[in-house]
């Protein structure tokens, strides 16, 4: 059992608050500001009188965000699918580790996904660094989100990582809640996803008995998620370009809040989530080690084959792959149309970059870089399928 730990700063908001929360927040001005990104003004009075008749979170996300999602789905993607549903056993709770693309669609369209299928929705994984403002953080705690404190002192860490895996385990086997997560802290901005092994590290402080045994009771299960197309190629490209020019360079909250805006309201192609079976057998055959940082990579290992591997492809990736590495290898996957069409699509991302003299030479690295990012997915499927774990 899970000791009896105060998690209230943290957890998802209480539904004897739900209704008290929703009253203030629809009268924020951010938050009505970010309305009207969804919907025409006139509807606005309609949305708020519908949301001061809920008074807890399952019908918020089934009455609200539910149609919300669908709306989004249909406007931005060419359809969102999930695979490896026959992985999932009703009767259990499960944490979805995975990658990690949008900063607020990939655990959104996964409980999308999950919704049409009549399943239960996870509880979802947020940094407190994306709360910028109060309102942020009320919203996403009325649709069972659970706060990540970072930029803590090293003190303070070890304390808020604790409580956060505590929480997490309080949340399968207690609350008999699902959980989402990403497999590291921000997005690979070159689409290269890999664990982090003080993630898997933090899982375990929680729960009983050895490092391997209590990771195998929150029932970790890798999710490849898949994107067709990143709304945000080119915002990243930019960043690798000022990180090269500076390389001190540091987002501002602005940057972060466009990237969500962008994510969410630009176009995305198809949208694949790829369940794979929990990794408890897995950890059950390497068995356990006295040390914790062999251990945890062991575990990054298993949780990065499985989603490598099971990547939904597009031919952006196999062009992408071509294109950077002048070769034809990939040829029979796409036609030499789609090929200029994608090319085309590329030089029009980096159009939107917003930066003053850019070279010639600046220009290629981030067409380097924007070409890395979708074909790192297919070199990652590649070399996990040619190999194994070392």
């Amino acid at each position: 059992m899970t000791p009896d730990i105060d998690f209230s700063d943290i957890a998802p908001l209480d539904d004897s608050v739900f209704h008290d929360t929703m009253a203030r927040l629809v009268k924020e001005p951010g938050f009505l500001h970010a309305v009207k990104y969804a919907m025409p003004p006139e509807d606005t009075p309609a949305l708020i009188e519908d949301l001061l008749k809920i008074d807890n979170k399952y019908d918020f996300q089934h009455q609200v965000m539910f149609p919300f999602l669908e709306m989004l789905a249909k406007t931005t993607t060419s359809g969102i699918s999930l695979g490896g549903i026959k992985h999932l056993n009703q009767a259990m709770n499960y944490t979805f580790i995975t990658n990690h693309r949008d900063i607020v669609l990939d655990a959104s369209f996964l409980n999308l996904a999950f919704l049409r299928r009549d399943l239960p929705t996870s509880e979802v994984a947020i940094g407190d660094n994306l709360l910028i403002f109060p309102w942020i953080s009320d919203l996403v705690r009325l649709n069972k989100s659970f706060i990540v404190k970072r930029n803590t002192g090293l003190r303070e860490g070890l304390v808020a990582a604790k409580k956060l895996s505590a929480y997490i385990h309080h949340c399968l086997l207690e609350k008999k809640e699902s959980v989402w997560i990403a497999q590291r802290e921000g997005r690979a901005k070159d689409s290269s996803d890999h664990t982090q092994e003080s993630l898997v590290k933090m899982l375990a402080l929680g729960g009983q008995g050895s490092f391997m045994e209590r990771l195998k009771e929150i029932n970790l299960m890798p999710v490849a998620i898949s994107y067709e197309y990143d709304p945000n190629d080119y915002l990243k490209a930019r960043e690798f370009l000022l990180r090269r020019r500076n390389p001190n360079f540091r987002k501002s909250q602005r940057d972060d809040l466009f990237s969500m805006e962008t994510g969410l309201l630009q176009f995305k192609g198809k949208v694949h989530f790829q369940l794979t079976p929990r990794i408890n057998t897995k950890l059950d055959q390497i068995g356990n080690f006295k040390d914790t940082n062999t251990a945890a990579r062991y575990v990054v290992k298993i949780i990065d084959q499985a989603i490598h591997r099971s990547y939904m492809i597009f031919r952006i990736n196999y062009i992408a792959f071509d294109l950077l590495h002048d070769t034809d290898r990939f040829s029979a996957c796409y036609t030499p149309e789609r090929k200029a069409e994608v090319l085309d699509y590329f030089n029009s991302q980096l159009d939107k970059v917003d930066l003053t003299d850019i070279t010639p030479e600046e220009r290629d690295y981030m067409m380097t870089m924007m070409l890395t990012m979708y074909a790192n997915p297919l070199k990652n499927k590649l070399r996990t399928i040619l190999g194994g774990i070392e």
